[in-house]
């Protein structure tokens, strides 16, 4: 089992939008983040992207931080866009399956207009949920490849 951490969990309330960190985030099985623009029972429920991808952005654009590229939970200490289709990670009691990496990025996106650049299509994950639960900032996660 290997570890990393959770630095921000982030919701929105609607789609192609920064989402602002808040101290926990609820998720629920085969729905995604509870209150989050993103949730319905589909395979892209949860969107994680490493906080050491939105540090080299910030070369760009220093202003940059978690949750401006619309993720729902901010890692560290994992190279997210590396893992397999079907990962498990587990984050305290809360499981999530990685469903896809990557993503396109549709035009009008609020944060490539803001940023000049966004890194979810390449570096960002999505996952479902397999069992829910409550994650805090400042979690513990692990997984195995």
């Amino acid at each position: 089992m290997k570890q990393f951490e959770v630095v921000s969990v982030n919701i929105s309330e609607k789609v192609g939008v920064v989402k602002k960190p808040v101290p926990k985030i609820v998720l629920k099985e085969n729905h995604g983040v509870v209150g989050d623009a993103h949730a319905k029972n589909w395979h892209r429920q949860v969107s994680l992207l490493a906080i050491e991808d939105i540090d080299k952005m910030r070369e760009k654009f220093d202003a940059l931080k978690p949750g401006d590229f619309a993720e729902n939970i901010t890692t560290k200490g994992i190279e997210l866009y590396t893992l397999p289709i079907g990962t498990k990670l587990l984050i305290g009691d809360v499981e999530l399956e990685v469903t896809q990496i990557g993503k396109k990025c549709h035009k009008g996106c609020a944060i490539l207009k803001q940023v000049g650049d966004c890194i979810m299509p390449r570096r960002g994950i999505f996952t479902k949920v397999i069992k829910g639960g409550e994650i805090i900032n400042e979690s513990t996660g692990t997984y195995d490849i």
